[in-house]
């Protein structure tokens, strides 16, 4: 899909308010409102536009540690790898799983309301994840960046 200076130009707006209204949007951009839902409905089409979703605020609703803990996943045994990981799919308190080339494997980044929570979390479920050979946990001190848009 070819994306032209009037895709970046809405993309850009978009990105930073997505809660804009298509004709605010349109507007904002220079466009009329079915030229802008054309483009927008391109762009979602195409998969530049993955969605809009809510950016929640954990630590506000009681989730106030947050853990990174990287992984290393004993590649010895035959399908090691996507059985840890189809494993720390269901603990509802990994909330992101991220895969690296080298010596961690993966990263899962997991939410707990205290540490009391966050220990039994790591103990009850992290630990029993299957094929471990090393977990090395970071613990969130403060977020200094949190941004995902780029320049466009």
């Amino acid at each position: 899909m070819q994306i032209d200076d009037m895709d970046r130009r809405l993309l850009r707006y978009y990105q930073a308010d997505p809660a804009l209204s298509a004709a605010a949007l349109a507007e904002t951009a220079g466009l009329t409102r079915a030229a802008c839902w054309r483009r927008l409905e391109k762009l979602r089409a195409a998969g530049v536009i993955r969605g809009v979703r809510a950016v929640i605020d954990w630590g506000k609703l009681g989730y106030a540690v947050e853990v990174s803990l990287r992984v290393a996943v004993d590649k010895t045994q035959p399908g090691a790898f996507d059985a840890v990981v189809a494993r720390a799919r269901e603990i509802p308190e990994v909330i992101e799983i991220q895969t690296f080339l080298g010596r961690v494997d993966l990263r899962l980044s997991v939410r707990a309301r205290d540490m009391a929570h966050y220990q039994q979390i790591y103990h009850d479920r992290i630990l029993t994840l299957p094929h471990l050979a090393d977990i090395e946990g970071l613990m969130r001190v403060a977020t200094i960046k949190d941004d995902e848009s780029l320049p466009l």
